[in-house]
């Protein structure tokens, strides 16, 4: 087992696997710009080192800094958790290369699964469903044209590399294609240093699905059940379930044994997420393998009383998995809302929910700033309960609790999304917020709002 881990990233995903390592023996060191110098997982880790200025790129992503960093503290390996470096080929092989431990799967299969369009063609090869789509990366506007006429409106032009609704546009006329060709191409190239694009045919209000992965090194893989992605607002989730609300036994059968095939046919090892969408005849489609842990892990935690941070460690460090597959049960109902804030600042006053089945990730506490320089999600509260109605009611008790004084955030939009009856139903998806954010909007504006509808 590794004694000591450099942990490349901030927040609340860093703050998790220190406490797992803290857990496991493990010692840790957390590399940190100056804006963080304050903050939770700097305080609680083992080792700290200080790697640059604010700003992302001179500090979190400076893969040669980091590497010195885990060189001089004698580090085993590195997690990068999600986010920043999680996703780099790079990175990953560069820490082969300096006989580091990449917490994560191999550099080749990151590339290989990063690329969508690369991805794409290697599940048709395997005869896993996607969505139809260009055969090949866009070279030109005129191509697009040409695909899109293929393919049929309305399209959707995505991003190859990256992921997070970055690069992605939908279109539904020939006279929209030329500005959001440009515009996606613009926003990737930005994003992710890449601006090639492909063509997919654009499923109108699918559900959003994914699978929960874990591979070890033996050729042993298993699924953890699904969850569902679909309430997000400009393709960033904002509420996550498991289990999803559209799938039935069999569907969920397929779909799990789909994604297990998905992650054996990449070479997959640790833990990773198998994405699909899920049109309204249930038909599903693969569309991207996030190689890395993902923000909503939690609830798959809840559920299956399984520690995923703690398996990828164990993973990467050569052990084999004791899971399997027939012995993974999946009891009740777990839930994840993401809390945002709207504005940077100082936090005043905190007080988390706590209570039966209540869990919250967070690396705020009373007195820290919130920096404008990193993503905006300060805490996941994330509950579970025997059935999803009893969910629904524990997680409104738990966002009615959070108190967050000095920094505005979504906290009473969140709660509003779980007050609509066509969340309270189930049968909503990815076009949920579009249609119902002017009456969410309303409601927080007016103060008007009741859960008489459960």
């Amino acid at each position: 087992m590794f004694k000591r881990i450099l942990v490349a990233n901030r927040g609340e995903i860093a703050l998790r696997i220190i406490r797992c390592c803290r857990e496991m023996g493990i010692e840790t060191v957390a590399v940190y710009s100056t804006a963080d110098e304050q903050s939770l997982p700097v305080m609680l880790a083992a080792h700290r080192v200080c790697i640059g200025p604010e700003k992302a790129q001179d500090s979190y992503l400076n893969q040669e800094v980091i590497l010195e960093t885990a060189r001089k503290m004698g580090c085993d390996a590195i997690h990068p958790g999600y986010g920043f470096l999680s996703e780099n080929a790079d990175f990953a092989e560069a820490c082969e290369k300096e006989g580091i431990t990449f917490i994560g799967p191999s550099a080749e299969v990151i590339r290989k699964m990063g690329d969508k369009q690369t991805a794409r063609a290697l599940m048709q090869k395997n005869q896993v469903p996607v969505v139809p789509g260009s055969p090949n990366l866009l070279s030109s506007l005129r191509e697009a044209e040409e695909q899109a006429k293929k393919i049929g409106y309305p399209v959707l032009i995505k991003a190859t590399a990256g992921g997070g609704g970055k690069g992605m546009r939908k279109v539904f006329t020939e006279e929209e294609l030329e500005k959001a060709f440009h515009m996606a191409r613009a926003e990737a190239e930005a994003a992710f240093g890449n601006g090639e694009v492909y063509l997919e045919k654009l499923i109108l209000a699918p559900r959003h699905i994914e699978f929960q992965i874990l591979a070890d090194n033996y050729g042993n893989i298993v699924h953890l059940g699904e969850r569902d992605c679909s309430i997000q607002k400009n393709n960033q989730k904002l509420l996550e379930e498991t289990p999803s609300w559209a799938l039935d036994h069999k569907l969920r059968e397929r779909m799990g044994k789909e994604a297990v095939r998905v992650a054996r046919a990449a070479g997959y090892t640790n833990a990773g997420t198998v994405e699909f969408v899920l049109d309204k005849d249930h038909n599903f489609y693969f569309i991207e393998m996030n190689t890395r842990i993902q923000v909503e892990h939690p609830i798959t935690e809840l559920l299956c009383g399984v520690d995923l941070v703690k398996e990828q460690i164990r993973i990467a460090a050569g052990r084999r998995m004791e899971l399997r597959q027939e012995e993974i049960e999946l009891n009740g109902h777990a839930m994840e809302c993401r809390i945002n804030a709207i504005k940077p600042g100082k936090i005043e006053f905190l007080h988390f929910p706590a209570g039966p089945r209540v869990r919250v990730d967070s690396h705020l506490y009373n007195g820290c700033e919130v920096s404008p320089y990193y993503d905006s999600m300060v805490a996941k509260i994330i509950v579970c309960g025997k059935t999803r109605l009893e969910t629904i009611r524990r997680m409104r008790r738990a966002l009615e609790e959070l108190m967050v004084e000095g920094v505005e955030t979504n906290t009473e939009l969140m709660y509003l999304v779980t007050l609509h009856p066509e969340f309270i139903s189930g049968n909503y998806n990815t076009s949920f917020w579009e249609k119902n954010s002017e009456t969410i909007l309303r409601w927080n504006e007016e103060g008007k709002a009741s859960d008489e509808n459960t």
